[in-house]
């Protein structure tokens, strides 16, 4: 596996944990600046509403990432993925996201979009 591969592979990881953890500070190291989020109920979000989102304690847990594709274009990569979790009310549930990433300065991976359904 290249390098590449496993940086986004952990990074990929890492990104999914932390939205389960609600982890802004980890958010706010791996977000490029002109990050946007389409969310799940349509809305788009640029960073800043993001992180302010990602503060907000979730009510899902086990969010967990499967069947994920990582597909690398030399400085430009996108990860496509589905999601396992448990509502609030206890029901399995699934969901599906896209995130893209670019390598900033040739050196290390920020993500500049996401895409997330349910």
């Amino acid at each position: 596996m290249s390098q590449d591969m496993e940086e986004l592979t952990a990074l990929n990881r890492d990104y999914v944990a932390s939205v389960q953890n609600c982890d802004v500070r980890r958010f706010d190291e791996i977000l490029a600046p002109d990050f946007y989020c389409s969310n799940p109920d349509k809305t788009l979000v640029d960073r800043a509403a993001f992180l302010e989102q990602t503060a907000r304690p979730i009510a899902i847990r086990n969010l967990r990432e499967r069947d994920v594709i990582i597909r690398i274009m030399g400085d430009f990569a996108i990860i496509h993925g589905a999601t396992s979790y448990t509502t609030a009310d206890g029901q399995q549930a699934t969901g599906r996201y896209t995130d893209c990433w670019a390598k900033k300065n040739g050196r290390w991976w920020l993500a500049v979009s996401a895409h997330v359904s349910r």
